[in-house]
């Protein structure tokens, strides 16, 4: 590091803090209120296999920082690096033999592009990870790689780091993972069945049985919803009832929310007639994408309805165009970085649900966005008068520092804090999710400092909200 510039870095202990030394003192001190408080992680993507299996061990660097994490593959695959040279599996068909399968070459050529991540919250959380779970201050540089490697490997065979026993270092309390609705929860039926204290509860996703009724693989989904529930799925009348079916199983395995991701929050409310109509055009194979758009449109109401009446919080992920590079998502399938954001209405589109459940008591609806322009011209107003609607913390593009210093500055004014959820780390990273919480805790706590040293709030409703915001939202929006 260049000498000239030492002097201006903070401490560790007071890194992603003001550079005015009264707020960054109180910010510290707000810190080390909720430092150690557990972690709620109530929406995330881990695979639950990692818990189900007590002797579970991540195979190598490579798997635990790299393949399973879209915002590092992603980052590279925008600067000319294949994905198979960053060992993400082809689709079948395609050619498997491109693939890279030697884990020290998929290291080493993250570590010769390891810069691209400077000043971006992946490149923070690598940092503290590396720091906090192996010890390494050192850079990672292309000559370091291997060394780098040798050591944090020789630290994942050791007994202390199967998912279970970080589980426990990490101090989380409750984990919940994201599961089709058609999914037979059998990695939950086995952490069930173990000796294990590990909260590690699935999350009820039915988007593969509702968008998209006018794909292939849409019947396909059905046919399997048919398998799991027990139901002859013929009508839209047996749909309904599987999926609640299904709704019930999830809750007897600890699911205390569901997750629904739809290109758009477009709700509108059909007859039994125009919905059964539309599902038959499905099952017939000649649904229109105007039928998609509806059906979806219409089936996020009757989930809306089925939460009012079993309890489970609804959660409403939209604003995402899915899988925009064709190419990607035709070699390696869904989810591989290409998910692109696009504009938003929630005023207009959310009002035929909230026209019939806005004031009900016992719904939560908890909204997230990809289109930051809607925080404090619609979502902020909308959590701050009906009585169902949380606004969910900043959501994947946007889980950075800045992003989070945009939602306290764009939200909070109008919705105030007790309308939004605190923070859920999202991610199928598990080794990044202490690391995620710790930067929204300081970034909160940054922020509440600036209230006080400003006269905005005083120094007991500091401390209160630092707690809400750190764990007690979390908890309670879930019931958790």
């Amino acid at each position: 590091m260049n000498s000239s510039l030492r002097q201006f870095m903070p401490e560790r202990a007071d890194r992603y803090f003001s550079g005015n030394s009264a707020q960054r003192a109180v910010a510290r001190t707000l810190f080390e209120s909720v430092a150690d408080l557990p972690l709620i992680c109530p929406h995330g993507h881990v695979d639950p296999l990692l818990f189900a299996d007590a002797t579970y061990h991540f195979e190598s660097p490579a798997e635990l920082f790299l393949i399973p994490d879209h915002y590092v593959f992603r980052m590279l695959y925008s600067q000319g690096v294949s994905l198979e040279a960053q060992g993400l599996a082809v689709n079948e068909g395609e050619d498997a033999s491109k693939v890279e399968s030697n884990h020290r070459k998929i290291w080493q050529t993250f570590a010769e592009h390891y810069h691209l991540f400077q000043g971006t919250p992946t490149g923070l959380w690598l940092r503290d990870e590396l720091h906090d779970l192996f010890g390494i201050t050192e850079k990672l540089t292309p000559s370091n790689a291997q060394s780098f490697y040798d050591r944090i490997a020789d630290r994942l065979a050791a007994p202390e780091f199967t998912p279970r026993k970080l589980y426990e270092q990490f101090r989380v309390e409750a984990l919940t993972t994201t599961d089709a609705a058609t999914d037979t929860l059998e990695h939950h039926q086995a952490i069930r069945d173990s000796d294990w204290s590990g909260r590690i509860y699935p999350t009820f996703r039915p988007d593969k049985v509702v968008n998209g009724i006018d794909q292939p693989a849409w019947k396909e989904q059905i046919d399997l919803l048919c398998a799991v529930s027990g139901i002859d799925i013929r009508d839209y009348s047996a749909y309904i009832s599987a999926l609640e079916s299904r709704r019930d199983f999830f809750s007897e395995m600890g699911a205390t929310a569901t997750d629904h991701a739809a290109e758009t929050p477009f709700t509108e409310v059909l007859s039994p007639s125009e919905a059964d109509a539309i599902f038959q055009r499905g099952l017939a194979g000649k649904a229109s994408a105007a039928d998609a758009r509806r059906f979806t449109a219409h089936m996020l109401v009757e989930m809306a309805r089925m939460s009012s009446e079993d309890g489970l919080v609804m959660q409403l992920h939209p604003g995402s165009i899915r899988n925009h590079n064709a190419e990607v998502f035709r070699r390696f399938g869904a989810d591989k970085g290409a998910d692109i954001p696009h504009a938003l209405d929630f005023t207009r589109n959310l009002k035929p649900l909230l026209d019939r459940f806005g004031s009900h008591r016992s719904l939560r609806l908890i909204l997230f966005t990809l289109d930051e322009s809607t925080s404090a011209r619609e979502l902020a107003p909308l959590a701050g008068h009906y009585p169902i609607l949380r606004i969910g913390p900043p959501w994947w593009f946007y889980d950075s520092i800045n992003g989070m210093q945009n939602f306290f500055a764009q939200v909070m004014e109008t919705a105030g804090i007790y309308n939004t959820v605190g923070f859920n780390d999202d991610t199928r990273a598990f080794a990044s999710i202490p690391t995620r919480h710790e930067l929204w805790r300081r970034v909160a706590c940054d922020w509440l400092a600036g209230l006080l040293v400003e006269g905005q709030i005083d120094d007991d409703e500091a401390f209160a909200m630092a707690h809400a915001l750190a764990y007690g939202l979390a908890k309670e929006a879930y019931g958790l």
